[in-house]
């Protein structure tokens, strides 16, 4: 087994929380790459891994509950990599609006002519 050096033995270790429901709703908004629908941070869910991105830095989970630990930059799946920062935060499927930034529309809510029709 490789020694790694002590700076990335110490980022191998860092974890963090991120508040998800038991069973987030998700919505695809690429080939096999998800989003959680209306969270205030962009969680991603691909690969069979949650995916969350804090100023630069990947972690992942394997369950929505779970810690997200730090992953190395070159283990990052590429689609989320090419993700623009802030992009799908507050992502609501029923509307298809980002970011929380459609303040006229919010409420409104899923009500009246925002409606999609699903079958």
């Amino acid at each position: 087994m490789l020694s790694l050096p002590v700076a990335a033995r110490a980022q191998v270790g860092v974890q963090i929380q991120v508040a998800l429901p038991a069973a987030p709703p998700m919505v695809v908004v690429q080939p096999g790459v998800q989003v959680v629908e209306n969270q205030d941070e962009e969680v991603f869910f691909t690969n069979g891994w949650y995916w969350v991105r804090r100023d630069e830095v990947w972690y992942r989970a394997s369950r929505p509950h779970a810690a997200f630990v730090y992953v190395a930059p070159r283990r990052v799946p590429v689609a989320l990599v090419g993700m623009e920062p802030g992009r799908y935060r507050h992502f609501h499927h029923d509307r298809g609006e980002h970011r929380g930034s459609h303040k006229e529309h919010d409420r409104g809510h899923g009500h009246g002519h925002h409606d999609r029709h699903h079958d």
